[in-house]
């Protein structure tokens, strides 16, 4: 995947061609990026199993299998200058759609083998456990509302022409895609982007556990993060803030607004949301450290350890 982000970054300078309103070879550059930070995050946390490591490793190999095959295909269609995702406008372009769905659901469901094997394993420490085990589940939920895009949009349904048309399917809600977007990530800007929600879910998968990295490593210059309490109830809190977060994004382009143009009640959700992780976050700092740092079985004395290993 580092090296198809290579060829792809390669492909964005020395090819100008336009698809869908973006640079073509933008998509391939995006996804290997997001599989490599996927693979990456999903082997460690595979080192952290204690329990059904063989079953780990089959369901690490489908991950990487089924990435391949879907890196493959994307890179082929912008060879070919035609469209990847949603695309069904001869019978090869909406086979080859076809296959990409099915290596998505085969890597879905081999994260969700992943997922199950963390929450069986047990971890030492506390904090640990809830941010690896909150960043796949979250992730889970988050690759999952890619299969929303895959479904008729409300605009295609009422032109009542899905048997014939050239694209099922889109990123956007309210808007066709391939409008004006934001840069770098091309999410739209006069509609709701599915992209959104997908994106922010999928990468707490990395996003918990590098929180709780920093905790640890800030431990030693801020005395309350040496209280394994308080890294516990901080990743708590942060576990089910990036859960509402997900939530608020889906519940936003779902009815067709862009992110950077938020309506009143986005707002009060948004305010809410950051209000409770606010108050969240002084509790939790507001935890009394232990008198005596004594060492137990539940809560070890020193966790930098376990990211050490």
């Amino acid at each position: 995947m580092a090296l198809a982000a290579l060829v792809s970054a390669v492909g964005l300078v020395v090819d100008d061609r336009i698809l869908v309103g973006a640079p073509i070879w933008a998509k391939p550059f995006k996804f290997s990026l997001s599989f490599t930070a996927y693979g990456l995050t999903l082997a460690w946390m595979l080192a952290q199993t204690t329990w059904g490591r063989r079953t780990g490793w089959w369901a690490g190999n489908v991950v990487v299998l089924t990435a391949l095959v879907e890196m493959v295909l994307v890179i082929g269609q912008v060879i070919r200058g035609k469209r990847s995702h949603f695309n069904a406008e001869t019978a090869f372009d909406a086979n080859l759609y076809t296959v990409m769905g099915l290596t998505v659901v085969a890597l879905w469901a081999a994260t969700l083998v992943i997922a199950v094997l963390l929450l069986r394993t047990r971890l030492a420490d506390r904090a640990t456990a809830w941010a690896i085990r909150g960043g796949a589940l979250i992730a889970l939920v988050g690759a999952g509302l890619g299969f929303l895009m895959a479904q008729p949009t409300a605009e295609q349904r009422a032109a009542g022409n899905l048997d014939t048309a050239d694209v099922i399917g889109a990123h956007s809600v309210g808007v066709p895609d391939g409008g004006p977007a934001m840069p770098l990530t091309g999410w739209s800007t006069t509609g709701g982007d599915l992209r959104i929600p997908h994106f922010v879910g999928m990468h707490a998968l990395q996003l918990l556990p590098l929180l709780l990295i920093a905790l640890v490593l800030l431990a030693p210059r801020i005395a309350r993060l040496g209280d394994a309490r308080v890294r516990l109830r901080l990743v708590r809190v942060a576990t089910v803030g990036y859960a509402g977060l997900v939530a608020l994004t889906t519940w936003q382009a779902l009815r067709g607004q862009p992110l950077i143009h938020p309506d009143a009640a986005t707002l009060i959700a948004a305010g809410v949301l950051l209000a409770a992780v606010a108050a969240g976050v002084g509790a939790a700092l507001r935890t009394a450290p232990d008198p005596v740092s004594v060492p137990t079985q539940a809560e070890p004395a020193s966790d930098s350890k376990e990211f050490t290993a």
